[in-house]
């Protein structure tokens, strides 16, 4: 295949793949001055109306999600003899499918990818959209700005993503053999969620089965017969059987409860409260929609009981009015780091932080005080990444207390976790960054509970 020199205004470098609908290139923007992905369609699919519209959706609904889990779309175009391209960012870190080509992944690494996965997932789930092919082909990374930190794991290839309003009825069959649900065979298939969560059972057999590869390649017994390798919590098996049950009815409903369960299975046996948040707020409300938290291995600062009064962080840039009988802990938000490279201040107040994380009966709060969210994220944007699938939502509400404009989010009637959910988010007075707060608040709270703990925050720069 020869190289074309340019494709509209983008110098063409190399070939990074093709397939049956499309090539991909990489190719060089100058006017960012980086390196971009160009996706152009088939030249032999052009005329097929159905093929053209379904690669222009990926195009649309990329650039609508726009999110950090989902490869990019920075423009459309069309070539002279009509055939239309997607200019996406590049995934410089190759795929997950080159990564299992050079032999198994370590558990820990493997366990931690398949949350990510399960995460970017759950962005597609919460806007109504369902993916229908998870390979490892489709799994990319784009290395990390910042050295210490891993590289980001980004869904791609949503050209056979539908709404989930308008994916029953006649549909060609889509996707690929050994991560395709079973109800995909069918020419008048009903495809929903659970089809993902199918391909993420998938994904995981392969991640961490004893033999890594495709899950239909010898060696690999994924239905029944699976065996996970040293070194795997048991109950992740159970998992990904429950998520790979032929029945859709079977498995779990969505993405974020495959995360929730899969973070159970694989929770740390510690009684040390935590709070789990990796870049930009990873899976910490998908994994507390569960009512849990999994421990992010940094030391813990506690502050002696009182009767009354104020508790502050370990950098004295977050004070909470302290509701009576809890009690404080933390030393910093564990994976969010500061412009300085330090953990970003956080705060974590309950009767019992030791057990607020395991107990749906206990109340608690987590507060974290970010510079690095604020200049990446409004209050609207880092709540919409916080849904709770398994929770019943309620309307968004503003409320200004103690100089800040806070989005406040309730979730009620949460399966299998804290009965009540708030999520809150707004930017501190003076330029002090992005604050949140997770409040789970006692049974005999509600909002005048949550309003009173938000009015006594204070953060400073």
């Amino acid at each position: 295949m020869i190289a074309p020199e340019r494709i509209g205004p983008y110098r063409i470098e190399r070939l990074l793949g093709y397939g049956s609908f499309a090539t991909v290139w990489l190719g060089h923007d100058p006017t960012l001055g980086a390196r971009v992905a160009i996706k152009v369609l088939a030249e032999n699919w052009c005329q097929d109306l159905r093929v053209r519209e379904r690669f222009l959706d990926e195009g649309r609904l990329l650039w609508r999600l726009d999110h950090e889990r989902l490869v990019r779309v920075h423009a459309v175009g069309e070539l002279p003899d009509e055939r239309p391209y997607l200019v996406m960012a590049c995934a410089e870190g190759g795929s997950l499918r080159d990564r299992l080509a050079t032999g198994p992944i370590p558990v820990a690494e493997a366990l931690r990818l398949l949350a990510e996965i399960a995460a970017g997932v759950a962005v597609l789930h919460a806007d109504g959209i369902v993916h229908r092919d998870l390979t490892p082909g489709n799994i990319l990374f784009r290395p990390d700005s910042r050295p210490e930190m891993p590289d980001q794991v980004l869904i791609a290839d949503l050209g056979l993503a539908k709404a989930l309003a308008v994916a029953s009825g006649l549909t060609a069959r889509a996707g690929t053999p050994g991560y395709m649900a079973p109800e995909q065979e069918g020419p008048l298939s009903t495809v929903d969620a659970r089809a993902d969560v199918f391909g993420l059972g998938r994904l995981g057999e392969t991640l961490l089965g004893r033999s890594a590869g495709d899950p239909t390649e010898p060696g690999v017994e994924p239905a029944g017969g699976f065996a996970l390798r040293d070194g795997v919590p048991a109950l992740v098996a159970r998992v990904l059987r429950t998520a790979t049950a032929r029945s859709p009815a079977d498995r779990y409903p969505d993405a974020a409860a495959f995360a929730a369960a899969l973070a159970r299975a694989t929770r740390a046996p510690t009684r040390a409260s935590s709070f789990l948040v990796r870049r930009r707020g990873f899976l910490f409300g998908v994994l507390l929609a569960a009512g849990l938290a999994v421990s992010a291995g940094v030391a813990v600062h506690r502050w002696p009981d009182q009767d009354s009064g104020t508790v502050a962080d370990s950098t004295g840039r977050i004070t909470v009015a302290r509701p009576p009988g809890w009690r404080s802990a933390g030393a910093g938000w564990a994976g969010q780091r500061g412009p300085d490279g330090d953990l970003e201040p956080a705060l974590l107040l309950s009767p019992d932080p030791d057990r607020w994380a395991d107990d749906p009966a206990v109340p608690g709060a987590f507060v974290g005080l970010s510079l690095s969210l604020a200049g990446s994220h409004t209050p609207a944007e880092y709540l919409a990444e916080h849904p709770h699938a398994e929770c019943a939502a309620e309307p968004v509400r503003n409320v200004r207390l103690a100089g800040v404009d806070w989005l406040v989010a309730a979730y009620t009637g949460c399966r299998g976790g804290k009965p009540v959910i708030v999520e809150a988010v707004g930017v501190g007075p003076d330029r002090a960054g992005l604050v949140y707060a997770q409040i789970t608040p006692p049974s005999d709270g509600g909002a005048g509970f949550v309003d009173g703990f938000l009015a006594g925050i204070r953060v400073r720069r």
